[in-house]
């Protein structure tokens, strides 16, 4: 039996082998292809391109003044602070107009008799114009230093204005190497004004010397008139005219080192040379006979006021006044300079120190700068700001390249030629001094000098000596 089932189990083994799901061969992976690496030039680094610069805006071109004329700075203000006041201020402000139409800045000018009290009043209040005209150097001097003022040089053309004006305008204007101003005006006060008809006619002679001009002083008394007109009545500034006298007298009577000494304190105040002048001036100033209204009038009659009595219509009152070139400004009007009064050099006293003149001048600083302001202070420095008011009369500009022939009277004219031919030029000294002394107690002894009648000389001048300040 078992025999007969052998067959058929083979073939049932080989029916299921053959049924049976064949297994999947094992294949070794084929290796994947070596690609070889070729070896590619080294680029060239490409240079990167700049970012664009920013462009920075162009400088403007030309000077201030060119710019404002070019109307940059229309619509724009400046105001301006000095002393000058009715004739003289009216004329400034004349001064000024063809700058505002010529650049459409609107130009605010005031002017005080009490300059010296407001400005300083004014800055430390936070209150300072833009500009401002000091009559004394001493004062523009405090304002640099105490760093309220701009540095001029590093704006305006110093080139230009160092062609234009001498060096020793240039050097007023500079505080410890720093241009701080700019002179405008300059006058000269060694000029002693008179009657033209009436003294021809009492056929006075000019006097040349000072002991002629003492002789003609006695000639008019003898005469029964008074020679001097002389006050000093000035609100805040009272007391200016007898520091002026006292100047010029020094300037003949001791050397210009002295003079100069005395300004920088190197000497005392009181320093005997100085007394000397004091008393000359006194000789004058407190003769009875030779003062119209004496040492009252002296002392309360206004400055513009003083040369009036000389015009009366019953003739002259007094017969000479030493003051300025401005002083036809305050004359009643009518009256020409040249014509109804004309001035003398002051005449020397000590022969060895020739024929000096005292001079004085404004000079503008700038509390601001903004274009339109500098634009402003270089009009002024220009011969251009001085144009009208010297065509006007009355006015002496310090700029070289002012034309002669704007100077229309024959009294600016010699002014200028007296400054020409001095033999030694200083400036107002109580300009240069501290503005403690020169605008402060210098002027007020001088008040109670004239009070006393000039019997205090020694004790105002040490107390002016003590006010010094140390510092």
């Amino acid at each position: 039996m078992l025999k007969k089932l052998f067959p058929l189990l083979v073939v049932l083994a080989i029916l299921l082998a053959a049924c049976a799901t064949p297994a999947e061969p094992t294949e070794e992976p084929a290796e994947e292809p070596t690609v070889e690496e070729v070896e590619q030039p080294e680029a060239e680094p490409v240079e990167e391109e700049p970012a664009a610069e920013e462009e920075m805006p162009e400088e403007p071109m030309g000077t201030y003044l060119e710019r404002a004329r070019a109307g940059e700075f229309a619509g724009t203000e400046v105001s301006i602070f000095g002393k000058w006041t009715e004739g003289e201020g009216d004329k400034f402000e004349a001064a000024l107009v063809p700058f505002a139409q010529a650049t459409g800045i609107d130009v605010q000018f005031e002017g005080s008799a009490e300059f010296e009290t407001l400005i300083t009043v004014r800055v430390e209040g936070g209150d300072a114009p833009d500009i401002a005209g000091f009559p004394q150097p001493g004062l523009l001097a405090e304002f640099a230093r105490n760093g309220d003022l701009v540095d001029l040089g590093a704006h305006i053309d110093v080139e230009t204005l160092e062609s234009q004006y001498s060096d020793a305008w240039i050097n007023l204007g500079t505080v410890d190497g720093t241009l701080s101003g700019v002179f405008y005006r300059a006058s000269t006060k060694s000029i002693v004004w008179y009657p033209v008809q009436a003294f021809e006619d009492a056929g006075y002679k000019i006097p040349e010397t000072w002991d002629e001009l003492i002789a003609l002083s006695d000639q008019i008394v003898a005469d029964g008139s008074t020679p001097w007109c002389i006050s000093m009545e000035h609100g805040g500034v009272t007391g200016w005219v007898a520091t002026d006298w006292i100047e010029d007298v020094l300037l003949r009577t001791a050397s210009p080192e002295i003079y100069d000494q005395w300004v920088t304190h190197e000497i005392p105040f009181d320093h005997p040379e100085v007394l000397e002048a004091a008393e000359i001036v006194g000789d004058v100033f407190f003769n009875p006979d030779y003062v119209y209204g004496g040492s009252t009038a002296i002392l309360t009659t206004w400055v513009g006021d003083t040369q009036t009595p000389m015009f009366d219509e019953a003739g002259p009152q007094c017969w000479m006044h030493r003051q300025a070139g401005w002083i036809p400004d305050f004359w009643p009007e009518g009256k020409v300079a040249g014509v109804d009064s004309s001035f003398f050099y002051l005449p020397p006293i000590e022969a060895e120190f020739g024929n000096p003149v005292l001079g004085a001048g404004d000079v503008f600083g700038a509390f601001n700068d903004r274009p339109e302001v500098l634009a402003m202070i270089e009009y002024l420095a220009s011969p251009d700001g001085a144009e009208v008011w010297v065509k006007s009369g009355g006015f002496i500009s310090p700029n070289s390249a002012v034309p002669a022939e704007w100077y229309t009277s024959y009294v600016d004219q010699a002014q200028a030629d007296i400054l020409a031919n001095a033999d030694t030029l200083r400036f107002d000294a109580s300009d240069l001094m501290p503005t403690e002394v020169g605008g402060g107690t210098f002027w007020s002894g001088m008040i109670d000098w004239v009070s006393a009648d000039g019997t205090n000389t020694e004790e105002v001048f040490a107390a002016v000596e003590a006010s010094w300040p140390t510092e």
